[in-house]
């Protein structure tokens, strides 16, 4: 009886941080789609409407796992593109749209060996 009151505790916590998780996923998406998506894909798949825009499922590890690009995205982003407004994100906002980033990312691409 015992076990199954555990197993019960457990399952449910991991399905409220399950939960969470995706609440924050979709969040920093929205936010993403109103302020980005004009220029940038900011999906898993597709095509950014500009075509000098990175998709950000491309941005790089080094730039989403910085640390100092969550205090960017609070601090105010911007870009060296003159087109590109500048954004600030509260704390939760920045998270969101981070987690988010991350979630989207392509695999890595394998190299090939090479074959003699």
């Amino acid at each position: 009886m015992r076990s199954l009151l555990i197993l019960s505790i457990v399952s449910l916590l991991w399905t409220t941080c399950v939960n969470a998780r995706d609440e924050e996923q979709q969040h920093g998406k929205e936010l993403l789609q109103s302020l980005c998506a004009r220029c940038h894909s900011v999906g898993r798949t597709g095509a950014s409407p500009d075509r000098h825009a990175p998709p950000f499922r491309s941005f790089s590890e080094t730039k989403l796992y910085d640390g100092d690009f969550l205090q960017r995205l609070q601090d105010g982003y911007s870009s060296i593109h003159p087109s590109m407004p500048t954004f600030r994100f509260n704390r939760d906002d920045a998270e969101a749209v981070l987690n988010y980033m991350k979630w989207i990312q392509e695999a890595p691409k394998r190299k090939q060996s090479s074959q003699r």
